[in-house]
């Protein structure tokens, strides 16, 4: 059988005059292959199809008078990645691949979030989920509030893409999986806080939901103890994907500028 095509396929057609079909046909991205060293061995790359997913860089969590800070959490094992994490947005960007910031943002009213797990974030010595931040700036985490905000020493370009969400794990009762798919993404590259929580937590969904996934460990922190950080770095090498580096990444889609890491301004306290 063969099939024929219409001269002007792809184009409007108007076989009336007076209406207009619509097309379901979707335009095809030319695949950008590179080979990226990884553990535990190297991975081929479509760049067309690839992703920066940054979890959770936000006030709440790195600020000195964020809710961590207040918790008595010390946050200096995180904040150490913040040029890291600005110079991999910076090159992904130009290299053309979508950066996605992936935020905690839960409703003012908890509405969704259930009680046990609201238990679980209180503590003696500040408050939980949505109560007001020890910040005086608005609530904990809430969408739209001061605490929820990516950090000012990381750029945020207008062509990067903002989800909210209100578990561990990013694909939970929200819309990322469908912009994912709506875009073409097959392969995650992963940065952020904290490794062992809502990066694994996100990265093994990905996993669960088909996607392809990287761990750029250098872009990647936690405030908890060393042996756990390894655990996961061993759990992801040896079941849900490959571990990389930030300079790895680099050497794949071509050289960063020839500039120093970028001297982020440092994470002071200021008045509310």
């Amino acid at each position: 059988m063969t099939t024929k095509l219409r001269p002007d396929a792809g184009k409007p057609f108007n076989p009336n005059g007076n209406a207009q079909n619509m097309s379901f046909v979707r335009s095809r991205k030319q695949q950008r292959i590179v080979l990226l060293e990884a553990t535990p061995q190297p991975v081929e790359l479509d760049l067309a199809a690839t992703a920066l997913v940054v979890v959770d860089m936000q006030n709440d969590f790195l600020h000195p008078e964020g809710w961590f800070a207040a918790r008595g959490v010390v946050s200096a094992p995180v904040t150490a990645v913040v040029p890291v994490v600005e110079r991999l947005t910076s090159v992904i960007r130009r290299a053309g691949i979508p950066v996605i910031w992936l935020n905690w943002g839960i409703r003012a009213d908890r509405a969704n979030l259930p009680e046990s797990f609201v238990a679980k974030a209180r503590s003696a010595r500040a408050p939980t989920y949505a109560e007001p931040s020890p910040s005086g700036r608005g609530r904990v985490l809430v969408r739209d509030n001061w605490g929820a905000a990516t950090i000012d020493q990381l750029t945020v370009d207008p062509s990067d893409i903002l989800v909210h969400k209100h578990r561990l794990s990013g694909f939970w009762d929200n819309e990322f999986d469908s912009i994912l798919r709506q875009r073409g993404i097959t392969t995650l590259l992963f940065a952020g806080v904290n490794t062992d929580r809502c990066v694994f937590s996100t990265l093994q969904d990905a996993g669960f939901l088909g996607y392809d996934c990287v761990l750029v460990e250098d872009a990647c922190a936690t405030v908890s103890p060393d042996f756990v950080r390894d655990a996961v770095l061993y759990l992801i090498r040896l079941l849900h994907g490959v571990v990389a580096t930030s300079d790895a990444i680099f050497s794949a889609i071509g050289k960063p500028d020839p500039a120093p890491l970028p001297q982020t301004k440092a994470l002071e306290r200021s008045a509310p």
